[in-house]
């Protein structure tokens, strides 16, 4: 028997699963952290927090199994979205904190790009838009405003990229993550833009020339990093990619036409294409399946299960301390029990979740999240509902948008992460949606997409179709008409409400700098 690792590097934890190459769970660990928030809309971490979480994890993960280390024949590494990349010197060391996916301090970057680039011709070579979620803009903040760390910077690199270096002392960027940077990732050659780094001012040689394939073997483990892993050295150490890739992947879609939302920090829902057009609103990289012939297109709300977490914090003080004195209940369910009586659409209210701004279709930094429609007949299980329902109705945003551009869907929608855990959360989505939702019983997303991929990296399996019976789809809810016809209503609305606020969500933005 033989057993791999797929270890996931998340925003707010990282992930590791060790399973056999037959599919048997045997056993896993997270670690946690926080993000690190110092200004309104910033958002940066510092990859050595990463780094010990994947020591500690694995190594946790190995510990409470009985698998002989000399049986675990590969590990896979995958990570969040890191954005700017990491700036580190020529010692791989980092010198500035990441500024991840949710930063949205780039704006100024954002508007010097559409003023002095070519915007159609970004988005031809790069299939993706200007917006300060895409790592281009970030790099360009650290030019502008961090000249020290600028000067001193070898190699920008994504998360999954830095820590597999310190595991292997091997360099290479895995074609999602170098896509997902947007502008500098030429999408059509599979290859970074020279033109695009050139215009931009951003020298080429920040780019590692190595450019893999998420089932690519990138190195081996080196005896140090073996040891605090609890693993052989010489191990394998698989390329993986990016976090909603992987997760996609884990729900076993690999052909045109399946879709997936991955509901975790932030939401994504994405599906398989072969072609892109960037104004349809949405974001596209190589699929961590097929990254040659395939791409994997994605759009969702930047704040979906941190609204949740938000409200939760700020309002739920009463369920954290009742759910702290009774066994085996969690705090969502304490916070469910009275907001499952309320009816769809709260009534008449409508939570816009722009908590950090918000990426696609919106595209607005400067958007906030609202209330719209509070009464004082409105109780706080309405005010909960209102959050799921506008989570859903961003889900629908992009699923719309989405369409334009992939031909065909699938009839049934796969939800993986936190949310999948929420019987009413499911029911929202399949009423607004208009899908039936569909779910996997497993719950480990991205790190079981990085064991199926350490997997076919070994030879234990020959094509990733063999793994779909390494997870368990479960039907969990269908759409009721008489709930979609209000949600359709109530869409409409949420559209038209943004579109209302935008003038001073924007106003109000400047005010808080």
């Amino acid at each position: 028997m033989s057993y791999v690792i797929g270890v996931d590097i998340g925003t707010q934890s990282t992930k590791a699963l060790l399973m056999s190459t037959e599919g048997a769970i045997i056993s896993q660990a997270s670690v946690a952290y926080k993000i690190e928030q110092p200004r309104p809309l910033w958002a940066q971490q510092w990859p050595e927090v990463w780094l010990a979480a994947v020591y500690e994890s694995v190594a946790s993960a190995v510990s409470r199994s009985s698998v002989p280390v000399s049986e675990i024949k590969a590990i896979c590494v995958s990570s969040l979205y890191g954005g700017s990349g990491i700036a580190v010197d020529e010692n791989i060391r980092a010198l500035h904190p990441c500024l991840i996916w949710m930063d949205r301090r780039a704006q100024a970057e954002v508007e010097w790009v559409r003023q002095n680039i070519n915007e159609q011709q970004l988005k031809q070579i790069s299939g993706n838009g200007i917006d300060s979620y895409y790592g281009f803009t970030k790099i360009l903040w650290l030019k502008r405003h961090k000249p020290e760390v600028w000067a001193r910077t070898r190699y920008l690199l994504p998360p999954n990229s830095y820590v597999q270096y310190h595991l292997t002392g091997a360099l290479s960027v895995d074609h999602s993550s170098a896509g997902n940077i947007g502008g500098v990732y030429d999408i059509k050659a599979r290859t970074w833009s020279v033109p695009m780094l050139e215009a931009l001012g951003i020298d080429v040689k920040f780019m590692p020339q190595r450019l893999v394939e998420s089932s690519d073997i990138v190195g081996h483990l080196l005896p140090e990093a073996a040891t605090k892993l609890g693993l052989a050295a010489g191990t394998p150490v698989v390329a993986g990619g990016v976090d909603a890739a992987m997760a996609t992947l884990a729900a076993g879609v690999v052909q045109p036409g399946n879709h997936v939302a991955m509901m975790g920090t932030s939401m994504c829902w994405g599906f398989i294409n072969q072609n892109t057009d960037a104004d349809f609103g949405l974001i596209s990289m190589p699929s961590v399946h097929n990254p040659a012939g395939d791409l994997y297109i994605f759009g969702g709300a930047i704040a979906a299960g941190a609204s949740v977490s938000w409200f939760r914090d700020q309002f739920c003080a009463q369920e954290k301390q009742a759910a702290a004195l009774l066994p085996n209940v969690d705090v969502h369910d304490l916070m469910e029990l009275e907001a499952i009586g309320t009816p769809a659409g709260s009534n008449g209210l409508i939570f816009l979740p722009y908590l950090m701004g918000e990426r696609s279709p919106v595209w607005d930094a400067q958007a906030s999240g609202s209330y719209v429609g509070l009464s004082l007949f409105h109780t706080k299980a309405h005010m909960y509902r209102a959050v799921l329902e506008g989570l859903a109705f961003a889900l629908r945003h992009n699923m719309e948008c989405g369409q334009r551009g992939s031909g065909r869907l699938d009839p049934e929608l796969i939800v993986v992460g936190g949310a999948s855990g929420s019987d009413l959360w499911m029911q929202i989505i399949a009423d607004v949606t208009g899908y039936p939702v569909i779910t996997i019983e497993e719950e480990v997303e991205a790190p079981l997409g990085g064991a199926m991929l350490a997997a076919l990296a070994i030879g234990a399996i020959d094509t990733l179709a063999q793994v779909r019976d390494w997870r368990t789809l479960r039907p969990r809810a269908q759409p009721n008409p008489e709930n979609k016809r209000m949600y359709d209503l109530m869409f409409e609305q949420y559209c038209n409400i943004y579109l209302a606020l935008k003038p001073s969500m924007h106003a109000l933005a400047l005010l808080s700098e």
